[in-house]
């Protein structure tokens, strides 16, 4: 495969993905807002969680909700708002056209054209829970066609490599608002607030149902982190997308016959990350945990376009 064939596919998925887990990100801040009082100061905390803080601010002078909210979703000066990042998965689509079946392709320019219309105007609060539950099912029927009727060939893999990195990106940021940005202060943890505030990562992550099916019905942090991290059964952990990561490049591995660089760095990242116990992570801190990870991972995926040659 040609490496700008590879690299759509890898940027498809993880514009689509991106375009997801921001809708995810604004569901977790304003489930977090709700749980406080001078919601608005909350939305700094998720404006720099999705990496969006400093360009925000250069456009606007103080940050609000509504502005903060307009700005992941729907400002086309942001380049990773939702409506951003769907176009810029649209582009990629087409330029692997010839890669896709009819099913995925249609999946996505009906996914487009659907949230152009979706966010065509500001958000309104009262319409916001149904605008990110949209986003988020235009998303979910992509990776349906693509389940549904893709070849588990080179293609595939590539695909799925790219939805997994911005996915653990994502657990890792959506957990990281919560524990390092979001907490009020010491003494809040283990209060009822703290516990309403780890409930809505859960929720964020769609994972209360899986959460209370292995714990039961009440949320300790450190019983929710090892859920997001550790747990390989959980979709959206980190432990399971790192595996995912790990499988499909050794399949890319196994159809081009040869080992790369990004071969061993996922294996480092899995062994380095994920063969920890949580009450470790938690006493060395989960910040600290969260941040390395992101800046490991973000090395990773650099990697994986160096040794497939994205740009030729």
């Amino acid at each position: 495969m040609l490496g700008k064939t590879a690299g759509g596919l890898y940027w498809m998925f993880r514009y689509l993905e991106r375009a997801e887990n921001t809708a995810r990100l604004v569901d977790a801040g304003q489930r977090l807002a709700l749980t406080r009082s001078g919601a608005d100061g909350e939305w700094d905390s998720v404006l720099q969680t999705a990496a969006a803080y400093g360009s925000y601010s250069a456009k606007y002078d103080e940050v609000g909700r509504d502005d903060a909210i307009d700005w992941l979703l729907r400002d086309r000066e942001n380049p990773s708002s939702v409506i951003s990042t769907m176009e810029a998965a649209r582009l990629n689509a087409k330029l692997v056209r010839t890669a896709l079946t009819r099913e995925v392709w249609e999946s996505v320019n009906e996914a487009w054209l659907h949230l152009q219309d979706l966010l065509a105007r500001r958000v309104s609060e009262r319409d916001l829970p149904e605008v990110l539950s949209r986003i988020r099912q235009r998303t979910a029927l992509v990776r349906g066609a693509l389940h549904g009727t893709m070849l588990r060939n080179d293609i595939y893999d590539f695909a799925r490599v790219g939805t997994f990195c911005e996915r653990a990106d994502s657990t890792a940021r959506i957990l990281d608002v919560k524990y390092y940005v979001l907490l009020p202060s010491a003494s809040a943890v283990g209060s009822s607030l703290d516990n309403m505030q780890w409930d809505s990562i859960l929720a964020s992550n769609s994972a209360e149902g899986g959460f209370r099916m292995v714990f039961g019905q009440e949320p300790r942090p450190r019983e929710i982190a090892q859920f997001l991290i550790l747990d390989r059964r959980m979709p959206r952990s980190l432990a399971f997308c790192i595996g995912k990561i790990r499988d499909n490049l050794g399949y890319l591995a196994q159809d081009y016959d040869m080992r790369l660089p990004c071969h061993d760095m996922a294996e480092g990242l899995a062994l380095q990350y994920l063969s920890r116990e949580v009450d470790e992570i938690f006493d060395r801190g989960l910040h600290e945990f969260l941040q390395t990870f992101l800046v490991d991972l973000g090395a990773l995926g650099r990697q994986v376009e160096i040794d497939f040659r994205f740009t030729e």
